[in-house]
């Protein structure tokens, strides 16, 4: 296969996966609409917003975590090495 068919076929590859995406974000968008349009859709979509930005904060914290383990078990390190000069 030569180089250049192999540019080509890339390239049907990339434009065959974008169209592939904006079909797929287009979907998306009419149902969102669709379920904004439902009785209590405006109410769901507001509950799984909210879920969202919840999942969000409990990830930031749970990342903050971390490094709070890290600074324990340097501090107990420490605390470890003191007792043992004593």
């Amino acid at each position: 296969m030569s180089e250049r068919t192999t540019e080509t076929a890339d390239s049907a590859e990339t434009s065959a996966d974008r169209d592939t995406i904006a079909r797929l974000a287009e979907r998306g968008q009419q149902t969102v609409a669709r379920l904004a349009e439902l009785p209590g859709g405006t109410r769901a979509l507001g509950a799984f917003n909210d879920l969202r930005n919840r999942v969000d904060e409990l990830s930031k914290k749970v990342r903050g975590i971390d490094a709070l383990e890290q600074r324990v078990a340097a501090l107990e390190d420490e605390v470890a090495a003191l007792k043992s000069k004593k």
